[in-house]
């Protein structure tokens, strides 16, 4: 029962950043899309060394999400 609660906590967070990209809304600014892509990166390899196959996969992808949504900024921002 515990995993199907991460489970969807997984899916709905995915599924949030999945949508604001789908919807071609702005990426937030530069510097925070920066940071938070350090960190979920940082938080992938942290789930990792723990063995918490939840959080591994939601920072990864979160990670991926935020790497999109950084070279939206830098498009953005070299257009302007």
């Amino acid at each position: 029962m515990t995993q199907i609660v991460g489970l969807l906590g997984l899916l709905l967070i995915a599924s949030a950043w999945a949508v604001n990209i789908a919807r071609k809304s702005p990426p937030p600014p530069l510097d925070l899309t920066l940071l938070y892509l350090l960190g979920s990166v940082v938080l992938t390899v942290y789930a990792l060394i723990l063995g918490d196959i939840i959080f591994t996969v939601l920072n990864a992808v979160s990670s991926m999400l935020s790497l999109i949504n950084l070279l939206r900024a830098l498009r953005i921002k070299n257009q302007g």
